[in-house]
């Protein structure tokens, strides 16, 4: 999963990237991991839901905007903190940009494999997660002998970024999207729901109230951070440095929600002409 960067790549920001806020809940996994780490949060919101997209049109605009970004920001290391992004364009990425270590998001159906008692779990992701033949080969490879339940939520992510920036988002309205996750199958119940969507843990203590039973909300946030560390090895950062975390958005917002909900997870928010893509 490792790639070696080039001795001679000079060392830049490790680079977190996801459609909108989501992928902050990696972030503050990783700096609990990498306290010295130079961070830089890339949100492509101008693009959000990504979900939504054509599979074509979005990879597209994906290797474009990360094409600049890596050319103006020499990343340590890019965690692509989205199942949609990484499962659609991780592989080509890394063969475009053999010399920056990528870190990417998958569905954790493995280790929900792994700890089910039941047997019985889903996978609550975005159209474009559920769709993408990635996810089918990690059923196949390490889910085998469990009934996996695929569950496309069409406006969950939006619903987390509403809730995120203080607006009132209803009980029903997530109740509705995640209703179809429990599954009763012969006296058994589902144990675990994969969380395949880094927007949906801003929401799990909000889940864990209305479901309509108790179960384990497998969030992958945790686990990425470690597999940063490991990426990193020998290059992590020892030291405090100069330069402030911060985060730009490909809308350019100018939001003073935005600014001091970004505030509380340590960065600032700037305008970058490097994170729009080619041609917009």
């Amino acid at each position: 999963m490792k790639n070696e960067a080039s001795p001679a790549t000079p060392v830049g920001p490790v680079l977190f990237f996801d459609s909108g806020l989501g992928g902050l809940t990696v972030l503050r996994e990783a700096r609990y991991l990498l306290p010295y780490e130079h961070l830089l949060y890339v949100a492509d919101d101008a693009a959000f839901p990504i979900g939504r997209w054509p599979e074509a049109d979005l990879k597209a605009r994906l290797l474009s905007l990360f094409e600049g970004l890596i050319a103006a920001h020499r990343p340590k290391a890019v965690v692509i903190a989205c199942n949609t992004a990484f499962t659609l364009v991780g592989e080509a990425l890394r063969k475009a940009h053999p010399q920056v270590p990528f870190v990417g998001t998958v569905p954790a159906i493995k280790p929900a494999a792994e700890r089910t008692s039941s047997g019985l779990i889903s996978v609550l992701a975005t159209p474009g997660t559920v769709r993408r033949a990635y996810t089918r080969g990690l059923i196949d490879s390490f889910a085998g002998q469990c009934h996996v339940r695929l569950v496309g939520s069409d406006t969950l992510a939006e619903l987390a970024e509403h809730h995120m920036r203080g607006d009132a988002v209803s009980d029903d309205d997530l109740l509705a999207e995640i209703s179809d996750c429990f599954v009763e199958r012969e006296g058994r119940r589902t144990d675990i729901i994969v969380l395949a969507c880094t927007h949906y843990p801003l929401l799990a203590n909000r889940f864990r109230k209305i479901a309509p039973w108790p179960v384990d909300w497998l969030d992958p946030a945790e686990a990425i951070a470690r597999q940063l560390v490991r990426v990193l090895g020998s290059t992590v950062a020892e030291g405090p440095v100069q330069a402030s975390d911060s985060a730009v958005f490909t809308s350019a917002p100018k939001d003073p929600v935005l600014e001091r909900l970004l505030a509380g997870f340590g960065l600032v928010l700037t305008n970058d002409r490097s994170v729009r893509p080619q041609g917009t």
